[in-house]
């Protein structure tokens, strides 16, 4: 971007801003106002997340994942315990909503570190 040091001194590491919700620039834990939703700009060092173009791509994917993970964990149980309908509910409906949204602020995370780091941008911008 435009105007921004060329330095990589207090930028953290792809895993590690992924996995704190951490400023691509700075470092600091302002990227999130909610569990999936971006701030507008960072509180500490003014970087303005709203030009990143981060989208909700990684949703479909970790739906499908989480959910094929939670079906093979479901038949297993099932196939192996029996259990009551309500346990297969009380299990895996929290487990696949925590899946889903623990990926999405990590891969939501990463991809924005991503497009910080390659300076990427929507086409037609400057």
């Amino acid at each position: 971007m435009p105007g921004e040091p060329d330095s990589s001194k207090g930028q953290p590491a792809l895993g590690e801003a992924a996995l704190f919700g951490l400023c691509p620039r700075c470092g600091e834990r302002t990227l999130f106002t909610g569990p999936i939703k971006f701030a507008a700009t960072c509180a500490s060092c003014g970087l303005d997340f709203s030009k990143f173009n981060v989208g909700d791509g990684p949703a479909a994917f970790l739906t499908m994942i989480v959910g094929a993970i939670v079906v093979a964990l479901a038949l297993t149980l099932q196939l192996s315990v029996e259990p009551p309908w309500w346990v297969h509910v009380l299990l895996w409906v929290p487990l696949t909503t925590a899946g889903v949204m623990g990926g999405l602020r990590l891969s939501k995370s990463a991809l924005m570190w991503s497009e910080y780091r390659q300076k990427a941008g929507e086409a037609g911008r400057k």
